[in-house]
């Protein structure tokens, strides 16, 4: 299996970096190229792709400056979206190699129209997508995209580690806590969270697993639910669930 590093930058975002035993390495969203050549010549690393999920600043912003560094580097992210320097424009079915393991292109608009995932090695690489206890804002796309794009990721296996963008969790907890009051799970997650964060420790990845006991955005089937939005959603549907959950969590 691949082994996986994260590079902090800005405020909360995680810059993802994949590597091999021969210290060739594939980052994943670089918003900033400056932690990412830090991290690159601490390690002795060659950077041999950049993998992009969607077109916001905070995950391209490094592209150029990475690959002045590295003229022969790829740039593999989504079609339908203005990436700089792309070389590479990927759609959902597609699939790119990383290292000798397939990671498979998911669509997974909502958040931006064009966004993808990359999903491989028991591992997925979600940008905006996903959040531990969350979900993306609906900047491009429509509630019933990002329900979907959700319900694609859902149906991977549980035991995929979910690679999100963002240091989000203790803030989404927040919401879950209120949507899900009484979710044992989500209580006993606030606790390891509080840990963690206290100690300076990322909250991710998180898995699959736990993302469905835990995550309300994805529990839009269950009762709990349900109940907490009933007074905000115009009928009891999953679909329309998640809107209610979504337009609650904008204001929240």
């Amino acid at each position: 299996m691949l082994t996986v590093k994260s590079i902090p930058a800005f405020n909360d975002n995680y810059i993802w970096l994949i590597h091999n035993k021969d210290n060739h390495c594939v980052v994943v969203d670089p918003g900033d190229a400056t932690p990412v050549l830090e991290t690159i010549d601490k390690f002795g690393f060659t950077l041999d792709a950049i993998l992009i999920t969607h077109h916001h600043h905070d995950h391209i912003g490094g592209i150029s400056e990475l690959k002045r560094r590295f003229p022969s580097t790829k740039v593999v992210g989504p079609v339908n979206e203005p990436i700089p320097g792309l070389t590479q424009p990927v759609e959902d079915g597609d699939q790119v190699d990383i290292f000798g393991e397939r990671f498979m292109v998911l669509s997974v608009p909502g958040h931006t129209l064009g966004h993808v995932a990359y999903v491989g090695d028991e591992k997925l690489f979600c940008g905006d997508t996903l959040f531990s206890a969350g979900c993306g804002r609906l900047f491009e796309g429509t509630p019933a995209q990002m329900f979907d794009s959700l319900q694609k990721i859902a149906a991977l296996p549980d035991e995929t580690e979910v690679f999100c963008a963002h240091e989000y969790t203790a803030s989404n907890l927040a919401f879950a806590l209120v949507a899900e009051q009484d979710n044992p799970h989500l209580q006993q997650y606030r606790d390891k969270v509080i840990r963690l964060r206290a100690n300076g420790k990322s909250t991710l990845p998180s898995t699959l697993s736990q993302e469905k006991r835990i995550n309300p955005f994805l529990r839009c089937d269950q009762p709990s639910i349900k109940r907490s939005v009933a007074d905000k959603a115009y009928d009891d549907s999953d679909l329309e669930t998640f809107a209610a959950l979504r337009r609650w969590k904008d204001k929240f």
